[in-house]
């Protein structure tokens, strides 16, 4: 934004202590000046130390009680105006003073020529204008190189410092007055040096400002980026006579966009694998129903029976597998309950076999009587997956994994920002890099890695300890460059026995009476063995392979007791065929399928049984709609 001129008019002291000759001045420059008068330096002093924005000072020498070059050389502690000095005697060694002291621009002897005083006085207000400028140039340059925080530099042609700041002086280690004068080329390392002179070259060479961006670093410190902008200062012929750089470091913004980038492809993670959960449960569902109903069929060897469980196992492993893949991308409160971290720990070992890959031995260090501890499971796994993915990276050529579980009496004071009480222990031991101590003081901060771009989002072990403080519990992380690392977690003992295994086809369902049910699922392998679930158990499926299907067959007036809907299909969900069918058909019980994992995916109000399920799990839920409230 361009600085608007001052148009008022400039002001003028004079100061004589003659009357007539101050009116004879006043009246030779109030035309075009503001003036003020004074009839002697004291009274000009008082004058100046009310109104110090006078810009010219036009004073006689001799004056009874203080001379004119003594008045001046005081006003210079009140005021930086322009100064004349007038005398009506040829008083060298005064006019001498005057100079030296009072720092006058002009002498003018009495009687004055009228023209000639006036061009002295407007050339002085002149002069008065140009240093005010230069003096707020200077503050603006000062308040600039001061209070920046990026890297400011003027060079000349040469590449020698004409200005620059702390900020700068201090990345190359050195003082601001051991950098003017020097070209910055020279105390830089040598490999840096031909890069810089290059660079600012090719600015000053085509007149054209450019900036890049810079990596930079040592062996001692991690790499910094830094955008450098060049803009070339022309003369007044036109030609570059000097060169500006501002740096910015850019380091923790590009961090940022990184991290949000990562958080992105991971946000894009837990959508595809939603999708793929819901396709992969599909055909579990009708690989699991079918092997179920087999098993409700008479086989006549023990080896046909021995293949069929064995089949079954692997199903309901894949469903597990399924479920633990996809809980990082729930986001919901913990579901704290009691759990048998022996069995949780011995049910990871199919999946962290295969996320680890070959070189990576698995060990167990189980304790047999190891108590219940309050956690949730499912992140729990998920927290353990990432630990053992960790010691991976850290074993390039390969290691062993150990995990280990311990019942733990934790007393006062024992374990940093933990209460005295009971608590299982749990594990995870490599002997990989370890870590040093700079490394180790960080690692549970949130975004720290030192994993490069794209392998390490920096929120594992911050996950880790988050979780195991919600639980009411910690972290504890130990490590050793060159031999290793351990991280336990610490969990409360719940003094309730741990959640069972779920168990497939246990107590078996009250029996109901045989009711017509309609199947809506556009997968005709669910829909199937949900219908053939559904006849085994006495009752007549209707099947609908879409919305708009079932929808007609309530339109025409099927005595239809029951709907079990798939939640996500085309063109109509399982939602919104809810809601239109409770339209058709007040208080009509309907059961959801879902293959997400999301809870925050499945609508309330409705109850819900997640795919792969079996028949006695069917037959539970069509025996609860069918009682009050539901039927």
């Amino acid at each position: 934004m361009d600085v608007q001129p001052d148009l008022s008019p400039a002001t003028l002291l004079l100061v004589d202590d003659e009357p007539e000759i101050l009116v004879a001045l006043a009246d030779l420059f109030e035309d075009e000046f503001r003036v003020l008068t004074a009839a002697c330096g004291a009274e000009a002093l008082a004058l100046l130390a009310r109104e110090p924005a006078v810009d010219v000072i036009i004073s006689d020498q001799r004056m009874p009680g203080m001379t004119g070059d003594v008045f001046l050389a005081q006003a210079r502690g009140i005021t930086d105006a322009e100064a004349l000095l007038l005398s009506g005697y040829a008083d060298l060694e005064a006019v001498i003073s005057a100079v030296n002291n009072g720092r006058i621009a002009g002498y003018a002897p009495k009687p004055w020529e009228p023209a000639a005083l006036l061009s002295m006085a407007r050339n002085a207000v002149a002069r008065r204008g140009l240093a005010r400028a230069l003096d707020t140039e200077r503050a603006l340059l000062r308040g600039l190189l001061d209070s920046s925080t990026d890297a400011l530099s003027f060079k000349d042609t040469e590449g020698r410092f004409v200005r620059l700041n702390a900020v700068k002086a201090a990345a190359l280690g050195r003082t601001v007055e051991a950098c003017v004068g020097r070209s910055e080329a020279e105390l830089l390392p040598p490999a840096a040096r031909a890069a810089l002179l290059a660079a600012d070259r090719a600015v000053m060479e085509s007149g054209q400002p450019a900036e890049v961006t810079e990596q930079r670093g040592s062996e001692e410190a991690p790499p910094r980026w830094v955008r450098v902008s060049r803009i070339p200062i022309c003369g007044a012929a036109g030609r570059v006579t000097h060169l500006a750089t501002i740096e910015h470091d850019t380091t923790e913004q590009r961090g940022l966009e990184e991290r949000l980038h990562q958080a992105e492809k991971m946000q894009a993670l837990g959508t595809m694998a939603g999708g793929v959960a819901h396709d992969f449960n599909n055909l579990l569902t009708a690989i699991l129903g079918s092997l179920d109903l087999l098993t409700h069929t008479p086989l006549a060897e023990p080896r046909q029976q021995k293949l069929l469980r064995n089949a079954i196992t692997a199903a309901e492993r894949g469903s597990t597998l399924t479920q633990r893949l996809l809980s990082f991308s729930r986001k919901r409160e913990l579901q704290l309950r009691a759990s048998d971290i022996n069995r949780l720990v011995r049910e990871m070992d199919d999946l962290l076999l295969r996320s680890l890959g070959a070189g990576i031995e698995l060990r167990h260090r189980l304790e047999t009587e190891l108590w219940p501890a309050l956690v949730d499971p499912e992140q729990l796994g998920l927290a353990l997956l990432n630990l053992c993915i960790n010691s991976r990276d850290a074993m390039p050529k390969g290691g062993t994994i150990t995990l280990t579980t311990r019942n733990l009496v934790v007393g006062e004071d024992m374990v940093h920002d933990l209460a005295a009480g009971e608590y299982v222990a749990v594990a995870v031991a490599d002997n990989g890099d370890g870590m040093p101590p700079a490394v180790l003081a960080q690692a549970f901060e949130p975004f720290f890695t030192t994993k490069e771009v794209g392998r390490g989002t920096g929120l594992g072990l911050s996950m880790v300890y988050g979780l195991t403080r919600q639980s009411g519990g910690t972290t504890t992380l130990a490590s050793t460059p060159g031999q290793g690392t351990t991280v336990e977690l610490l969990l409360p003992r719940a003094h309730q026995p741990a959640d069972s295994a779920p168990e497939h086809g246990g107590a078996a369902a009250p029996a109901t009476l045989p009711v017509s049910v309609l199947v809506v699922d556009d997968d005709p392998g669910v829909r199937g063995v949900t219908a053939t679930f559904l006849a085994n158990l006495g009752h007549r499926a209707v099947e609908a392979a879409d919305g708009e299907a079932a929808l007609r067959v309530l339109e025409q007036g099927e005595d239809i007791r029951v709907m079990v809907t798939d939640l996500t299909m085309p063109r109509m969900t399982g939602q919104e065929l809810a809601s239109r069918a409770h339209r058709l058909r007040p208080g009509l019980p309907i059961l959801l399928l879902t293959g997400y994992a999301d809870p925050e995916a499945v609508p309330e109000g409705y109850p819900v049984l997640r795919k792969p399920f079996r028949q006695a799990d069917l037959a539970r839920c069509i025996a609860l709609l069918l009682r009050p409230p539901f039927a």
